[in-house]
């Protein structure tokens, strides 16, 4: 169960990293509410998962997989640029986190 938590924490750890860019300052209050949720809910997640994880190998799973969502989603929607390089460097990320959860 611990290991579910953290992966629906790690997705919501990319929700609340691309709602924030959408909010414009918390100017913008629909981005603003979805930030806001999304973190308290991946951040609690987080935190109850790290019960029964070891701390360093939830935190490495929790970052890896919100970053590699925000920047993937990001290349889809063509906000960022998408070169081989990057998408090698992204599958060799998620290739670790799930090398961490293999070798828990």
């Amino acid at each position: 169960m611990s290991w579910l938590l953290l992966v629906v924490s790690g997705v919501l750890e990319a929700v609340w990293a691309l709602a924030l860019g959408r909010t414009e300052g918390f100017s913008r209050l629909g981005p603003s509410v979805v930030f806001g949720v999304a973190l308290v809910g991946s951040l609690v997640g987080l935190g109850l998962a790290m019960r029964t994880l070891p701390i360093g190998t939830a935190y490495a799973i929790w970052v890896g997989i919100g970053a590699a969502l925000t920047v993937g989603y990001s290349m889809v929607t063509g906000a960022e640029s998408v070169s081989f390089v990057r998408v090698l460097l992204i599958v060799a990320l998620v290739g670790c986190v799930v090398g961490l959860k293999l070798t828990h």
